[in-house]
């Protein structure tokens, strides 16, 4: 390796204590990093232009052409790189067979004022998600369908987490990602001009019936207790995904990517 990385052998090191932290979402916050683990990932995230602050590198690991050139890659940007004992990885990562390369990433700022509203997609608007594996998913289905931006309304769950950061398969990389209270959020989308469409027991026409050629954004509930009545007498249209008499409620995530991709196919896939 041309790099020469910091050899650390303890988890007692302050650098180990503070990767450790970002699993916890105060540690996170305290840091403005969390982790990403593989080369994958790291990969998607330095082609965004995301900054990498530390790497670490698993002994087991360290000899691999990938990981040399991770290497060298985050330290040419000025990124830290460690190599640690294959057990301390694991701590690192939780995980008792963690891959070769973690990454602490920094954050990045969530604010409406970031989104671009000239551009063409949908939108999508999640209201007090509150789990990450959902979140992750729907990140990654929002990708796929090049949407516009991804709104967090409320008290969502953190985007950063390691559970959303591994559902996601690297889209938190790429879709355009923001936060912010109802009030705020729907004082932007009136003005950003965006139809507001709900999935709601209380719509009264098929998703399928609805019109997504318009500048449109897609409002999704609560797993549980799905939107506020206050919330619904906001949107434009509520409107139901057909379930057969009996079933259960569809997973937050698939509903949404059934109302995204029913939107993308009015849109002829463009």
């Amino acid at each position: 390796m041309t790099v020469s990385p910091d050899l650390i052998s303890s988890a007692s090191n302050p650098r180990i204590k503070r990767l450790r932290s970002l699993e916890r979402k105060k540690g996170r916050a305290e840091n403005s990093l969390f982790l990403a683990e593989g080369a994958r990932l790291i990969e998607q995230a330095l082609a965004a232009g995301w900054e990498v602050e530390t790497l670490v590198i698993s002994n087991s690991g360290s000899e691999r052409d990938f990981v040399q050139a991770l290497a060298e890659r985050v330290s040419a940007a000025g990124g830290d790189v460690l190599q640690v004992p294959d057990r301390l990885a694991g701590s690192i990562a939780r995980k008792d067979n963690p891959q070769s390369v973690i990454a602490a990433i920094k954050q990045r700022p969530l604010t409406l004022n970031d989104l671009d509203t000239s551009h063409k997609g949908l939108w999508i608007g999640l209201y007090e998600c509150r789990d990450p594996g959902n979140l992750g998913t729907i990140l990654r289905t929002a990708d796929c369908a090049d949407v516009a931006g991804v709104i967090m309304i409320e008290q969502c769950c953190d985007p950063y987490s390691v559970e959303a950061v591994r559902a996601s398969m690297g889209s938190l990389f790429d879709v355009r990602l923001a936060r912010a209270d109802f009030a705020t959020f729907n004082i932007w989308r009136k003005t950003a001009g965006l139809n507001m469409v709900a999935a709601s027991v209380n719509g009264d026409t098929s998703h399928v019936g609805v019109d997504f050629v318009r500048p449109s954004l897609i409002l999704m509930g609560n797993e549980q207790s799905g939107l506020p009545d206050a919330v619904e007498a906001e949107c434009n249209t509520l409107c139901l995904i057909p379930m057969r008499g009996g079933a259960d409620s569809l997973n937050l995530a698939q509903a949404t990517a059934i109302m995204l991709y029913e939107g993308w196919r009015q849109r002829g896939f463009a």
